[in-house]
């Protein structure tokens, strides 16, 4: 009989767990992606948002919810750590002394709150000293600050001149600047940085180096952050390089009319050096403090004429952002995002008391977004159509096979052919599927591929001063950005012109100037690598470097390279889609879609890479178009024939009639 009730109670037991598990209310089905976490005990809760949640939600958090499980929708308040706006201002009065060995600054600060830090001004353009840094209460007596601290400035534009130390209230500093090793340097001013009154809360993460290309003297990494919308205060690089000063870039996608290009949001200086007789002293982190909207973020190093650096990992100092609510009660929590359309929510927060931004943050673990159960999960990139307008395809005269690997959102590096064949601002390419077009956005980056091209020395044994390069590349029409080589000529001083040869409607022959550009190569500057920037679309396969040697010995060129602009096409496919890349039709204007208004989902997604197959030729060029530069005269002749006949004929008509005989 015992069994029997213990039985019983086990049973009914068990039916009130599921009556409470099917009774929980229903998540609202307008958000997409749910995150739950367990909460102990009740009270006042400040948690930290994970990169995964932003990722999710719209950049602003506008669509960011939270609700029990009983159903009810909980108030909340975001909060945004964000550093305090620092003091910065010139010091009250600076003076110069300078010594055998050393160059003493003095300056009255003119501030009452602690400073942190010094930067001195100074109009010289090659340099690195050590400084010490001592600080005064009261202007007489001196106690050390810091010492060995570096200040340097490359004659590439590298330039530190920023000295950091613990934060302290000083009425005076003296800044001793080390001359023993190198000739002493002017400075002109300072300017002095109030410390924070309270430390801005940073976390960090690694990134993933997903893409790194070398251009000459710069090298180019792109960052996957791993998340979206994330308020990234700095970029640290790590690399074992023991010394070295570097200019550092900071760039993410924009998105503009049916294009993306990559726009600037950051620079600093990142280095290891030592100054003789000193530590060395490093700064490898860069300031960015922007909210960065894509998953990538572009790394520009500029390396002049030093090797690339090896860096083994790059780690991100992101802004944390807080959710403050008030729990009533223990239980689960869910959190949900992945609404495009809902307004911002507007809570009245005074019932969560005067303290809601002192509570201290808790630290919670959160589930990663999932599909919220009562959502039926879109594909992504719902809101694009696949297919735009039909197209008449008669008028182009190129095609290629899109080859894809998986479906979603997709990219393509367009090959030479497409680059040579296409427009010059790409406006008559288009995807199809079937007799439709696919809508795509067109992203220009600041990658650069290299081309090894062709190179003879072509002397004219009628000018001996002369020395002159034919570069033939494997493609006419191709928008190059540089031509590189390099010489082992030890020192010399040379205008470099390069040119290419055309012909107008007539088939006479002119240059077509591309550019001059001076080369010295001195003791100073041992630089063996010769860059000619460009800018434009070069008409013909063949390109002419020349120079004027004077009374010197000609120079030896080797490693000749052009490059040319990495540009990708973005758009959305099904895996099993049959994609075809028109292009060559000169007479076609750009195309305009509504993809535009999806840029930055487009952009934010997990991108497959398509490939290119071989180029199709769908219809012969006509004879006027087949007309390269160099033989237009068979038009100019046969319409000037033409002319000349229908002349004489008139002419003809117009003489006097012989007399009958």
């Amino acid at each position: 009989m015992k069994t029997n009730i213990n039985l019983v109670k086990k049973y009914t037991g068990g039916l009130a767990l599921l009556l409470a598990l099917t009774t929980k209310a229903a998540l609202p089905g307008d958000w997409q992606k749910e995150q739950h976490f367990e909460i102990a005990s009740p009270g006042l809760i400040k948690l930290s948002l994970p990169p995964e949640t932003r990722d999710a939600a719209r950049p602003a958090l506008e669509d960011l919810r939270l609700y029990d499980d009983s159903g009810n929708e909980l108030p909340f308040l975001i909060e945004r750590p964000v550093p305090a706006g620092k003091a910065v201002q010139a010091a009250k009065s600076f003076q110069v002394s300078l010594n055998n060995r050393t160059t003493i600054i003095t300056l009255q600060t003119g501030l009452t709150q602690p400073l942190d830090g010094v930067t001195l001004e100074s109009p010289a353009d090659n340099f690195i000293k050590a400084v010490r840094v001592d600080g005064s209460e009261d202007g007489k007596s001196w106690q050390p600050i810091t010492q060995g601290q570096p200040i340097f400035r490359q004659a590439y534009g590298a330039s530190q001149l920023h000295i950091s130390f613990p934060a302290g209230a000083w009425h005076s500093l003296r800044l001793t600047v080390d001359d023993q090793r190198s000739q002493a340097v002017p400075f002109t001013g300072a300017r002095l940085h109030a410390a924070a009154a309270v430390a801005t809360p940073n976390e960090t993460q690694t990134a993933v180096i997903a893409e790194r290309d070398e251009n000459p003297g710069e090298s180019r990494l792109t960052l996957n952050l791993g998340a979206a919308n994330l308020d990234v205060a700095a970029v640290k690089i790590e690399t074992d390089e023991p010394l070295f000063t570097r200019t550092v870039t900071l760039a993410v996608p924009q998105i503009l009319e049916n294009g993306i290009r990559e726009q600037v949001v950051g620079q600093g200086v990142i280095y290891r050096v030592a100054v003789a007789g000193q530590s060395a002293s490093a700064d490898l982190s860069v300031p960015l403090d922007a909210q960065v909207r894509s998953r990538e973020l572009v790394l520009l190093i500029q390396n002049a004429d030093s090797p690339p650096l090896p860096i083994s990992a790059v780690r991100v100092e992101r802004r944390p952002v807080y959710l403050v609510f008030l729990a009533r009660s223990v239980g689960t929590f869910h959190l949900l995002t992945g609404n495009k359309f809902c307004a911002a929510a507007r809570y009245d927060l005074a019932a969560l008391g005067a303290n809601l931004k002192t509570a201290a943050v808790t630290p919670f673990i959160i589930s990663t977004p999932a599909d919220n159960p009562n959502y039926r999960a879109p594909e992504a990139l719902a809101g694009v159509e696949l297919a735009g307008a039909a197209l008449d395809v008669s008028n182009w005269k190129f095609r290629k096979v899109v080859q894809l690997t998986r479906g979603g959102a997709q990219q393509i590096e367009l090959d030479l052919d497409v680059l040579a064949r296409a427009n010059s601002g790409l406006a008559d390419l288009r995807v199809l599927r079937g007799s439709n077009q696919v809508p795509y956005l067109v992203q220009r980056t600041s990658i650069n591929r290299a081309l090894t091209p062709t190179v003879t020395l072509t002397n004219d044994a009628k000018q001996p001063k002369l020395s002159r390069w034919m570069i033939k590349l494997p493609r006419a029409g191709l928008p190059l950005t540089r031509l590189t080589c390099v010489t082992k000529t030890p020192l010399f001083h040379r205008e470099m012109s390069l040119y290419e040869e055309v012909a107008d409607e007539r088939g006479e022959k002119f240059r077509r100037a591309l550019g001059t550009v001076t080369w010295t190569r001195t003791p100073d500057h041992k630089a063996n690598d010769f860059v000619f920037p460009l800018d434009g679309t070069a008409q013909s396969d063949t390109l002419f470097l020349e120079t004027q040697n004077g009374d010197n010995p000609p120079i030896e060129l080797d490693k000749f390279a052009v490059l040319y602009p990495a540009t990708r096409v973005l758009f959305k496919a099904k895996a099993d889609d049959a994609l075809f890349l028109y292009y060559g039709n000169p007479r076609v204007a750009s195309p305009s879609y509504d993809l535009s208004l999806v840029a930055g989902e487009l952009l934010a997604a997990d991108k497959a890479t398509a490939k290119l197959a071989d180029e199709q030729q769908l219809k012969k060029t006509s004879w006027a178009e087949s007309q390269t530069p160099g033989s237009g005269g068979f038009i100019f002749w046969g319409i000037l024939a033409v002319v000349v006949v229908g002349l004489l004929v008139v002419i003809t008509q117009l003489l006097p009639k012989a007399p009958a005989a």
